[in-house]
């Protein structure tokens, strides 16, 4: 980030975590500093002490909620014990990258020149890897909090190349339309006939239009008996609820088809968003650290005092159990509520729902079956290799910035079943890559969730991100922590269509 817009999030020098407000209270600055009846003994304030709330963790879902707190006026204090934005979905470069998964070693010459291959030692400044990679719904509800709050203005984004599922061992286009429907490989020509069938009365549904319902009450039937009615075989059913509507195990089928149905639409007004758009999916220039850094930008621009480098030893409780101050070694803050990451709560605040297991490979070429897309999301279905959790792969190049010319990205990740080695469950979509992978880096993420709502303690507690490579269920968690906060919805009936330069 330029120093420019260190100084306009109030970042100071970054390296001490002091805010600019904290500053004026030194020598040079205000005569004293001004005192608190609820200061602990031997302690001294935190920035300007009191606030609306504080933010723990620079995280996607914490920034957007401290910009959308901002923005209503409230007095928004954000802390993270790293020294850069993005917490666990941060955009790294190479250095920064290797630090992270050797605990602090810098990388040697030799690593530099693993990845950049023939086109000589790679840099630094070529590269901006998100260890969370997250595709963005053209058409969803992510989109719409983007547009809400006109962080667009600060953002490039590009359509994702392609959407694929894999059948068998061979990649395959997800087919979205009718005449896609059609000419798909995936299925025979009856099953084509059939899926098409489908996607035209999926296409054509409308609740408030009975005439559209065809004698089908979705709200009553199930997901599995709508693939009844449409004669859909197993396969079929298997990419449409995994692919398209973006479930993470087949548990939807036992739910109202009315959700299914809903799920299939986004994703076919994803892909019809924008002329010609190759894919349902979106995803910012320069990586998903952008995100972060422009709500930061939005809340500091509303007043919001922001804190690098400054991690909480402790979260302060009164009597009945309600939160009403953090403290960072001698230094405390006051709030009237406290948003954070599961990793700043203490641990009867959380309980474990699981593992996810990450590969990040750098790849001297493509993977296997996508054509010429240079960027994509690949869906390996849990059944095809005996799994009940999905495998997901995303791939990016310079076409996003993320790297440099000649070197491919590629995440492959999902959640832990239990296997003694984790990282051993992500080799199925490791073989999709193809040989000759240049730098892999390995992790397994521990993944928590609030126990409680927050109301009576005033912890609102985000979840942790799970495995899929799409912002569903994060943009989920980001709406219904607004709620809980405010008490009420976030305004969604906004248009999503990215703006185009100059519509501001």
């Amino acid at each position: 980030m330029a120093a420019a817009e260190e100084d306009l999030l109030g970042l100071g020098d970054g390296g001490e975590g002091k805010s600019g407000a904290a500053e004026d209270f030194k020598d040079g600055g205000k005569d004293a500093e001004p005192s608190f009846d609820w200061m602990p003994d031997g302690c001294v304030q935190m920035a300007d002490g009191e606030y609306d709330v504080v933010v723990m963790g620079t995280g996607f879902t914490e920034c957007l909620l401290s910009g959308l707190l901002s923005v209503m006026g409230m007095k928004v204090l954000v802390v993270d014990r790293n020294n850069y934005y993005g917490s666990e979905a941060a955009s790294l470069n190479l250095t920064n990258l290797y630090k992270r998964f050797h605990d602090g070693a810098s990388p040697q010459a030799d690593f530099f020149a693993t990845i950049g291959g023939a086109n000589g030692p790679a840099k630094d400044r070529d590269f901006n890897v998100d260890l969370v990679p997250k595709f963005i719904m053209a058409h969803g509800n992510l989109v719409k909090i983007l547009l809400h709050t006109k962080v667009t203005r600060y953002l490039d984004f590009k359509s994702i190349d392609g959407s694929f599922v894999v059948k068998g061992s061979k990649v395959h286009k997800v087919p979205a339309t009718p005449q896609e429907a059609l000419a798909s490989s995936l299925m025979g020509m009856f099953e084509k006939r059939r899926f098409r069938t489908f996607l035209i009365y999926v296409a054509d549904y409308d609740k408030d239009d009975p005439t559209t319902f065809k004698g089908r009450d979705l709200n009553a039937m199930t997901a599995q008996e709508l693939y009844g009615a449409f004669g859909l075989d197993t396969y079929t059913q298997e990419f449409i609820g995994h692919a398209m509507a973006l479930y993470m195990n087949d548990e939807y089928l036992s739910q109202p088809a009315v959700h299914l149905v809903n799920a299939v639409q986004l994703y076919s007004n994803s892909l019809t968003n924008y002329e010609n758009a190759p894919s349902p999916y979106l995803y910012p220039m320069y990586g998903l650290g952008g995100l972060p850094e422009s709500f930061s930008r939005l809340a500091a621009i509303n007043g919001g005092t922001f804190m690098l480098n400054r991690d909480v030893d402790e979260i302060l409780f009164d009597a009945e159990g309600k939160a009403w101050g953090i403290r960072g070694g001698n230094e405390v803050a006051k709030a009237t509520m406290f948003i954070g990451e599961p990793s700043y709560f203490p641990a009867e605040l959380v309980r474990a729902t699981g593992q996810v297991v990450r590969s990040l490979c750098f790849l001297d070429h493509l993977p296997k079956n996508v054509g010429q897309c240079q960027t994509g999301q690949i869906i390996l279905p849990g059944s095809q290799v005996g799994r009940q959790n999905d495998i997901y792969i995303s791939f990016m190049s310079k076409k996003l910035e993320v790297v440099a010319p000649g070197v491919c990205l590629a995440i492959v990740s999902t959640r832990v079943e239990g296997h003694q080695n984790p990282v051993s469950e992500v080799e199925p979509g490791i073989a999709l890559l193809g040989a000759g992978i240049l730098q892999r880096f390995d992790s397994v993420s521990d993944c928590y969730e609030p126990v409680e709502d927050g109301l009576s303690n005033k912890c609102f507690i985000s979840k942790s991100y799970d495995e899929t490579s799409h912002f569903k269920t994060a943009a989920d968690d980001v709406l219904d922590m607004y709620y809980r906060v405010t008490g009420e919805e976030l305004d969604m009936s906004i248009d999503p269509k990215v703006p185009e330069p100059g519509d501001y």
